[in-house]
């Protein structure tokens, strides 16, 4: 049961630390010394893997995914995924619904927020050019809302000698 290539290099270079024999004897041992000196191999990829998709679930609930949505992609229940990454999706307090209007370099723009916490915008610069948050991309924070809003608004001022 000689072990090559990719994390079986790994498997390789653990079983002949953990034994102290060379790497060709090593593999002469009773076979539950050598399935436990591979499972102890897992142990290290294991533990990335698990981290690296903790940060994948962080970051996809930090832009409005549910836990619904976190366990459909990785195959198990709502209250798995709720369960596996618990502060992946963070629940805010009681959003309210509403609307604001931000007046900027001459233009304005009109926030929104759902009840269901997004957030979009719609405005008009002083160029009179219209622009909206792109389809589908419902904003998680209100700042970050308004920050899109004033970067259009921004693109579309007048110039200081256009001010008819």
């Amino acid at each position: 049961m000689r072990t090559t290539g990719g994390a079986g290099v790994e498997t390789v270079a653990i079983r002949s630390r953990e034994t102290g024999l060379p790497t060709d004897g090593m593999w002469d041992a009773g076979p539950v010394e050598v399935a436990l000196s591979v499972l102890a191999a897992w142990k290290v990829p294991d533990g990335e893997v698990k981290r690296l998709t903790e940060r994948a679930a962080v970051t996809a609930g930090s832009y409005g995914a549910s836990y619904e949505q976190l366990g459909a992609v990785w195959g198990i229940t709502r209250q798995g995924a709720r369960e596996k990454w618990p502060d992946a999706v963070s629940r805010p307090a009681f959003v309210t619904a509403g609307r604001s209007t931000v007046a900027l370099f001459g233009g304005t723009a009109e926030l929104v927020r759902s009840s269901f916490g997004g957030s979009s915008w719609t405005g008009r610069g002083a160029d009179g050019a219209s622009g909206a948050a792109a389809d589908g991309a419902p904003y998680a924070a209100a700042e970050e809302v308004a920050a899109h809003a004033g970067v259009f608004l921004e693109g579309h001022a007048q110039s200081v000698g256009d001010q008819s």
